[in-house]
């Protein structure tokens, strides 16, 4: 147990001092792990209902899922939707995050805040007010509708993750290079960019995975043909049980873990 008396930090706070939060931090771990534990094994049942745990073992509902046209539908659209809600999300909010920690006006930390109310406001109310938007101009069940509205959700991580590259961030570089000829675009492309291209990275992953786990929204104003994949995951568990979502969501949680670890490893491999 000697562990426990060494330095855990530089102020010398011992790990027996943190051994509380150790012990809190294993708990709430644990208590957002157990739902994945439960959702796994159920995705292998060849019960007609969800159980756990199974009393027979199957690939039956992956191969009603690969199999649906339905499902692969919603698939390919849910894909499409986050990866061009990536490709809008990840520019703006870089472009907005780097303009308003540039720029020293007084009011920049009341233009942040104002631009990441959409996590600050309850989703519900974003989608209520979306709908009655799209109504007006047609976008209702269409995949600009939905890329639109999840880059207003996703932006803000974006601003979130970029500003706090940005403080850790010498910008007299960047001086140095206007001071040299080079023009603001250029000096933030070629000096800026290089430098906080992992956390950019990082950014696009958080607006991709923001829009593909998006369900609030997307029951509102996706539908038909554009309708998302956790559209149909929802109506499905909402009007009958369907032990297929429990293998579309294993498939999901495969997809975001991959990408997490692609990124950690990219991330090792570029510093």
């Amino acid at each position: 147990m000697g562990w426990l008396r060494r330095a855990a930090s530089d102020t010398q706070v011992t790990h027996g001092d943190r051994l509380w939060l150790y012990v809190a931090a294993a708990v709430i771990m644990l208590l957002l792990v157990i739902p994945t534990f439960i959702v796994i094994p159920m995705s292998f049942s060849d019960s007609q209902y969800l159980e756990f745990p199974p009393s027979h073992w199957s690939l039956r509902w992956y191969h009603e899922y690969f199999e649906s046209s339905k499902w692969m539908r919603a698939t390919v659209t849910s894909l499409q939707i986050g990866t061009l809600t990536m490709l809008v999300a990840t520019p703006l909010g870089t472009a907005a995050a780097y303009a308003l920690f540039v720029s020293g006006h007084r009011l920049s930390r009341a233009l942040f805040a104002l631009l990441i109310t959409p996590m600050i406001v309850p989703v519900i109310l974003i989608a209520i007010g979306t709908f009655y938007a799209y109504g007006r101009v047609g976008l209702n069940n269409s995949i600009t509708g939905l890329v639109l509205a999840h880059t207003a959700l996703a932006s803000p991580l974006v601003m979130i993750v970029i500003t706090a590259a940005l403080r850790n961030y010498d910008l007299n570089q960047e001086r140095v290079a206007r001071s040299l000829g080079a023009t603001r675009w250029k000096a933030f492309f070629v000096i800026t960019l290089p430098q906080i291209k992992f956390s950019v990275l990082t950014a696009a992953l958080l607006s991709f995975l923001t829009s593909f786990d998006e369900v609030i929204v997307a029951i509102f104003v996706s539908g038909g043909s554009n309708a998302t994949l956790t559209k149909h995951m929802f109506a499905a568990l909402r009007d009958y049980i369907d032990p297929t979502i429990a293998a579309i969501s294993t498939v999901m949680i495969v997809i975001s873990t991959v990408l997490l670890l692609a990124m950690q490893f990219l991330g090792r491999q570029t510093r």
